[in-house]
């Protein structure tokens, strides 16, 4: 795999080759790309068309990410700018775009990244790992979005949308086997429920399984404790929509979900497989081996269930009300050996035992959102809205000495608008701003007892101006404020440690973008190049020697980058993506001391308080923020007869290292890596049915996720090779 220097110079060949593409595509007969449309202004509009950086992904790209049982792992580096990791299993997922995140693995942890489905904010941390099945596209929206969504997003918004009911009959079944049992079956079903349509339904099932694979052995007598112990596991998931068209001008559409996550699949902690001194991988690591004293091979069980009412109503012919309501419960725990080793034993040196337990007792949300837009309008179009947010949950951690129940509450509210007018026929300028009232409550019981209580309010705006060059190019420009309100992190109080408090951050970005699509509809490219500057960022201390996770707010942090995504049909039968970032992050705080691992090699200058040594981390990187990343995908079709064909799909991405925690070190920085995928398939062309083999991880790669610094050098890592089998029907 080619080193950094290298990856850098394709980049810009590959930049160069784009633009000659471009100029070579308007002469040449083509295949034609379908519309995009997309929804980041919560209308549907062109892509080309939106002023503001936003990437999509769907059909058999994003189909095939999730072929081999993944889960929403899957999308990190698929996109440029995002980034997503866990170091807890299928549920918790903590996402980063333009390397703005959290590193925090509490239950309770606050992100500056928001995931909306249907049009609803999934806040909690397990809310985000809901399945992905029946997906229609999904929106990567880069930079603040706070005037328009439902939470303050100061980094971005990931954003899925389902395939909604229609009177067509369609519906499909996918199955799939691969390796270690794999399975993947996913289908729906849907159509009008009467004879003149105006009733409708989806519905939307998916069941993943694997069978457990990693064997759990007593390290000093390398005999088997247990064979195919942990790593497994069962999620079934189901989506059911009814759409009413009571008139011409109300629609009501319901939906309801739920899932059901068992299994051995909590993160895999693995103990010391870096050697003090490297961050390679060592003798230590086996992908299909660990050596556990504790954990009881790592169980994780989540159970939710939600639904949403959506009613929109042309009110009159100027504009239309919208209203949605949704609530979502769920519960359920994780256990893992969280030192990944044998104390006393090893691998290497494992100070002291921990064995942890982390669980939602109870988390219920309700969100109430009400939005009034024009419609119909010439050369001017505009939009206001009230959104409601109530959450509460019980998170009870069992740390094998101590257990503590702690409750966290959060209360919200919205007031938000937003104005666009066309300036003849050139210029669209739009603005917006949104008040918002956010406020956290925390409690603990036992002994001592806390109770806090944090509110933030702010006025988030921003301001875009698009310049129409042409039918085919676009340039715009746009300033954008952002804020996350203050947060609550208690889970030190099990340790015996107080709970700690981050006030309120706020963003300010500016970013200027261009996209551009041939007129004969068969290259496009969307760029866009951004800076910004985060004051009293929130960021999380977490691990160390102290074991404990310390909210903190820096003085500010900044990042400048670009990002582009790319298209390109140079015959009828081939298509190819491409797509890169460049995300520079700097922390701005020359009085931040964090604390530092217990056996790894700190290469940040240290100084003592008291008897504890700290890291000074002014001017580091932020954590899980790859400089440089790039992506692509290429299908290439071979005609077999009039109506069938022989396809080949692959994609792959590539980023350069990160930096695992506030501070750094050798071990706990990984280095570049890389991930890829294939799939060869016999398909009709209308898409009825498709055979296919296909591998995820193709090349097997044992990529460093994260690590865990408080007692050893533990590490986890990415999902295994599958190899399998999938079969599709279509209709």
């Amino acid at each position: 795999m080619p080193k950094k220097g290298l990856g850098r110079r394709s980049l810009l060949a590959g930049a160069a080759s784009i633009v000659a593409l471009s100029t070579f595509a308007e002469t040449s007969a083509f295949a034609v790309f379908d519309e995009i449309k997309v929804t980041a202004t919560r209308r549907v509009e062109n892509i080309r068309d939106v002023p503001l950086s936003v990437a999509t992904k769907s059909g058999e790209a994003l189909d095939t990410l999730f072929a081999g049982g993944q889960d929403i792992l899957a999308l990190a580096g698929r996109v440029p700018s995002l980034n997503v990791e866990s170091s807890n299993g299928r549920v918790a997922p903590r996402f980063y775009i333009r390397g703005l995140g959290n590193t925090d693995f509490d239950l309770a942890a606050s992100q500056p990244v928001s995931v909306i489905m249907d049009d609803v904010v999934l806040e909690n941390v397990v809310l985000k790992s809901s399945p992905i099945f029946d997906i229609e596209q999904v929106e990567v929206l880069r930079g603040p979005q706070g005037t328009l969504f439902g939470r303050n997003t100061p980094a971005g918004i990931v954003k899925f949308t389902t395939v909604k009911p229609s009177a067509e009959k369609s519906g499909y079944l996918t199955g799939v086997y691969g390796e270690y049992n794999t399975l993947n079956l996913e289908g729906a079903v849907g159509g009008a429920l009467n004879d003149d349509g105006s009733v409708t339904g989806r519905l939307s099932v998916l069941y993943q399984h694997r069978d457990d694979y990693i064997d759990n052995y007593d390290y000093l007598t390398n005999t088997p404790i247990e064979k195919d112990a942990m790593g497994g596991f069962d999620e079934f998931a189901g989506r059911a929509q009814l759409s009413i068209q009571a008139n011409d001008d109300l629609n009501i559409l319901f939906n309801v979900h739920a899932r059901d996550l068992d299994g051995n699949s909590a993160a895999i902690f693995r103990a010391n497989v870096f050697t003090p001194g490297s961050n390679k991988l060592n003798s230590n690591y086996d992908r299909d081996k660990v050596y556990f004293d504790g954990g009881n091979n790592n169980p994780q069980a989540y159970k939710g269930q939600g639904g949403s009412i959506n009613i929109t109503w042309d009110a009159t012919d100027n504009f239309t009300v919208t209203s949605i309501t949704a609530f979502e419960t769920t519960d359920g725990s994780s256990r893992g050996d969280i030192d990944g080793g044998q104390v006393g034993a090893g691998p290497g040196f494992i100070p002291f035992p921990s064995d942890t337990e982390d669980g939602l007792t109870s988390l219920d949300q309700f969100t109430q959102e009400f939005r009034v837009a024009s419609q119909n309008t010439d050369g001017y179009s505009w939009q206001y809205g009230f959104y409601y947010f109530d959450g509460e949950f019980d998170i009870l951690t069992d740390a094998g000495f101590n257990a503590q129940k702690v409750t966290h509450t959060n209360e919200a509210w919205a007031v938000f608008g937003q104005y666009s007018r066309d300036f003849g026929e050139e210029w669209t300028v739009t603005g917006g701003i949104r008040f918002t009232d956010d406020e956290k409550g925390f409690s603990a019981e036992g002994w001592p007892a806390y109770t806090i209580k944090k509110t933030g309010n702010h006025v988030d705006w921003d301001l875009t101006a698009m310049w129409h060059i042409a039918d085919e190019l676009n340039l715009y420009g746009r300033v954008a404020s952002g804020f996350r309100a203050p947060s609550i992190q208690g889970r030190d109080v099990v340790f015996f440690g107080a709970p700690s408090v981050a006030d309120s951050e706020t963003i300010m970005s500016y970013e200027i973008g261009a996209k551009y699509e041939n007129p004969s509809k068969t290259f496009r490219i969307n760029g866009a190049g951004y800076t910004y500057t985060i004051d009293d960022i929130q960021l999380s201390a977490v691990g160390g020697d102290a074991n404990l996770i310390q909210l903190v707010n820096a003085r500010q942090a900044r990042g400048y980058g670009f990002e582009f995504d790319a298209e390109w049909a140079p015959t009828d039968n081939f298509l190819m993506t491409l797509g890169a970032s460049l995300n520079h992050t700097e922390i701005d705080d020359p009085d931040l001391l964090v604390g530092i691992c217990a056996q790894c090699t700190v290469t940040d200058p240290t100084v003592f308080v008291g008897p504890d040594e700290r890291a000074v981390v002014d001017g580091n990187p932020l954590p899980q923020a790859p400089e440089w990343v790039y992506n692509m995908t290429a299908r290439y079709g071979v005609p077999m007869g009039a109506d069938h064909e022989l396809f080949f799909f692959t994609d792959w991405y590539y980023q350069t290292e990160v930096n695992l925690f506030l501070y750094e070190s050798i071990e706990f920085q990984t280095d570049d890596q890389f991930e890829g995928g294939l799939k060869i398939g016999y398909a009709r062309n209308d898409g009825s049915y498709e055979v296919a083999l296909f591998a995820r991880n193709i090349t097997d790669e044992d990529n460093v996720k994260g690590g865990i610094d408080f007692n050893n050098n533990t590490a986890y890592v990415n999902e295994p090779r599958i190899i399998g089998l999938s079969v599709s029907f279509r209709r």
